[in-house]
């Protein structure tokens, strides 16, 4: 029984006093997160391609 009333808490929580956001408020936050992904991305790429020269630099002094 306890199983049943659990689902049915979540079930009037999900409902009643979760606020949902919008069609446009959900797409504006889903261009922001693949705005920062691209940046994150690009940060990552210039460390290791920064980091992959500097260590040709070292090997090759060796």
């Amino acid at each position: 029984m306890k199983v049943k009333a659990y689902f049915a808490d979540v079930y009037n929580e999900l409902v009643h006093k979760v606020s949902w956001p919008s069609w446009s408020e959900l797409q504006s936050s889903a261009t922001i997160v693949m705005i920062a992904s691209v940046i994150i991305a690009i940060g990552v790429l210039v460390m290791d391609f920064s980091f992959r020269n500097i260590m040709e630099f070292i090997y090759s002094m060796l």
